[in-house]
């Protein structure tokens, strides 16, 4: 990798972590999740879903937990940089409104999972994300594009390379200043790895513009990492602790564990900026939280 390498973590556990719990987390919970993880050193962390509460319920205290945030004197303006997921413009709104300035969409790659996780047919979804791009754009924001289904699709199967690029390139098109590639089911391959982004270099899209965000179901993700690695990525998403799902996706398990990111990452010489040891202490925290043993193999054994 180089002695100068260094890679971007973006923490996805207060959002896609926590909105896979079965039951609902207190806010103050979360508040201190989001605290620790950002004096722990993580350079984004994700902090929650404008989604509707019948949706999810888990992230149903949003507003509350980004007021918090933002009375946190150690937080200061940081608060407001810390992501957001919106499923639309009624989510956008509510973004505007409570100061954010960087968002979130989220699409997918299949047909399907568009359906189920959307209501929206495949090209519908792009109609709807038009506008709250257009508007998040104007009014300063960053946009982030989460694509799904990059790798797998539980019910259609492989999904063609050409088909996840041009899902992907019409979502940078439309105004989104990174892309992240979700392995939602987590069935990719180093082998796969490569042959998707050499095929998003071909369409023009470099890896400057990307991240990937892999599931460990067949434990995977970090053999997956290393190889997007060495293609050149530089942004990763993981979650603390290995928190995490898909709540419209049965065979999706954990994402990767931040800790296990970070200490292969050091192994090889690549600066995170995250200390490790205060990672580990607030991943076994929100264990005890929940009432189970964290997913991380790092966190397990360190702890």
């Amino acid at each position: 990798m180089g002695t100068d390498a260094e890679v971007t973590i973006w923490e996805v556990g207060p959002r896609d972590g926590l909105q896979n719990e079965a039951g609902v987390i207190p806010t103050a919970t979360k508040v201190e999740f989001v605290q620790r993880l950002v004096a722990a050193g993580l350079p984004i962390v994700e902090a929650t879903s404008f989604v509707h509460p019948k949706w999810v319920p888990q992230l149903a205290d949003a507003a509350d937990l980004l007021t918090a945030l933002a009375a946190d004197d150690a937080l200061g303006e940081t608060a407001r940089d810390l992501p957001v997921l919106v499923p639309n413009e009624r989510g956008l709104d509510r973004a505007i409104e409570l100061g954010c300035r960087h968002v979130a969409i989220f699409a997918s790659a299949t047909e399907t999972f568009a359906r189920r996780n959307l209501n929206r047919s495949f090209e519908d979804q792009f109609a709807m994300f038009a506008p709250t791009v257009t508007r998040a754009r104007e009014a300063g924001m960053r946009v982030r594009g989460y694509l799904s289904m990059c790798f797998g699709d539980p019910w259609e199967g492989e999904v063609p390379l050409r088909q996840v690029v041009e899902s992907g390139v019409r979502l940078l098109e439309l105004g989104c200043d990174q892309l992240s590639l979700g392995d939602t089911i987590g069935v990719g391959t180093p082998g796969h790895v490569r042959a998707l982004l050499a095929a998003y270099a071909d369409a023009g899209v470099g890896t400057d513009q990307l991240a990937l965000h892999f599931h460990d179901t067949y434990g995977q993700a970090l053999t997956n990492t290393y190889a997007a690695l060495e293609a050149g990525a530089r942004t990763f998403d993981a979650s603390a602790g290995g928190l995490g799902g898909c709540p419209y996706a049965e065979s999706a398990t954990g994402n990767l564990a931040t800790e296990d990111l970070v200490w292969m990452l050091e192994g090889l010489g690549v600066r995170t900026g995250v200390d490790l040891d205060a990672l580990i202490t607030t991943s076994a925290w929100m264990a005890g939280e929940l009432g189970r043993p964290s997913a991380s193999r790092v966190v397990r054994a360190r702890g």
